[in-house]
C-alpha cells in the first residue's frame, strides 16, 4: 500500500501554502492530494472525502486554514488517523486566531499543530513524513537526507565566510 497524505485547504486562499507542502512531500517521494473543502460551507462533501480516503490508504491528513480554523478539528472529528494542522498566516491577527483554533482541541480529538504559514506548510509535511516513516525505511533514508543536506549547506556557508 502507498503511503498518501491528504491535504486539506479550507479556501484557495490557502493553496500557496498547501503547494508548499504538497512539494515538499512529492521530494521524499510520498504520494498527496490537495482538497479545497470548507468546515463551514462544505461539512457534507468534507466528511465524505475523509471516509473515501480512509478507504483508499490514506496514512495522515494535513488540514491548513486561517482566520477560525476549525478544519483540523473537523478532520479530526471524522477519522481517528493522525491530523496536522496548519494555521494560515493571513487575517488581521496574522494567523495568532488560526493558531489557538487549531491548537486547542478538546481532549480525545488531537491535532497536531505546527507553525503559522510557510514553515508550518513545509514542516507539516516532513512531521507526516516522520510519521510515515516509522514504517518504510525508504522514507527514513530520505529525512536523513534532507538533515545531511541541511549540514553540508551550513558548512559550506562558513566556509564562504571564512574566505571572504
Amino acid at each position: 500500500m502507498t503511503e498518501t497524505v491528504s491535504i486539506v485547504i479550507g479556501s484557495e486562499s490557502d493553496l500557496d501554502l498547501a503547494n508548499k507542502c504538497s512539494e515538499t512531500l512529492d521530494s521524499l517521494s510520498i504520494s498527496n492530494s490537495i482538497q479545497v473543502l470548507s468546515a463551514h460551507r462544505t461539512p457534507t462533501l468534507l466528511e465524505t472525502h475523509v471516509r473515501e480516503c480512509e478507504a483508499g490508504g490514506t496514512k495522515v491528513f494535513i488540514a491548513m486554514a486561517g482566520l477560525a480554523a476549525h478544519l483540523a478539528g473537523a478532520v479530526a472529528s471524522k477519522t481517528v488517523l493522525p491530523i496536522i494542522g496548519v494555521p494560515g498566516d493571513g487575517g488581521p491577527l496574522n494567523g495568532m486566531d488560526a493558531l489557538l483554533s487549531t491548537v486547542q482541541m478538546p481532549k480525545g480529538i488531537p491535532v497536531a499543530t505546527v507553525a503559522i504559514g510557510s514553515a508550518g506548510a513545509i514542516n507539516s509535511a516532513y512531521l507526516a513524513a516522520q510519521m510515515l516513516g516509522i514504517e518504510s525505511a525508504e522514507i527514513q533514508a530520505a529525512l536523513l537526507k534532507v538533515r545531511e543536506d541541511g549540514i553540508e549547506a551550513i558548512i559550506e556557508s562558513n566556509k564562504k565566510l571564512e574566505n571572504s
